[in-house]
């Protein structure tokens, strides 16, 4: 039986993709795991980690569900994050974003 889910993007330099995500997730890391892992537990159930991995890093996609899509991109623009504001995607409203190595970090909403 299959409990929970972490989402895990690989990245080139892990110093900075923390400072990029600790912004995307509004808190530091919820555990440092092992060298070269970092995990944000966004819920009971799931979350996303972080691990440097250069020869991979820039190839992972995460999609996550966001209530309210406008704000998010309203708090993510007032950070410095980049992205090109709420769009139509698969039934829903999607922000899309990239991390610095590129990954794909997607917030899904009405």
């Amino acid at each position: 039986m299959i409990r929970g889910v972490l989402a895990q993007c690989t990245v080139t330099d892990l110093d900075r993709a923390e400072e990029w995500y600790r912004q995307v997730f509004e808190r530091p890391a919820d555990a440092k795991p092992m060298p070269g892992l970092l995990e944000w537990h966004l819920g009971d159930a799931f979350g996303v980690q972080v691990w440097e991995e250069p020869d991979r890093a820039g190839r992972s996609c995460v999609v996550l569900k966001e209530t309210d899509i406008d704000h998010t991109a309203t708090r993510l623009t007032a950070v410095g994050i980049e992205h090109d504001g709420p769009q139509p995607g698969g039934g829903a409203r999607i922000l899309q974003l990239a991390d610095p190595d590129g990954n794909r970090v997607v917030f899904a909403g009405v």
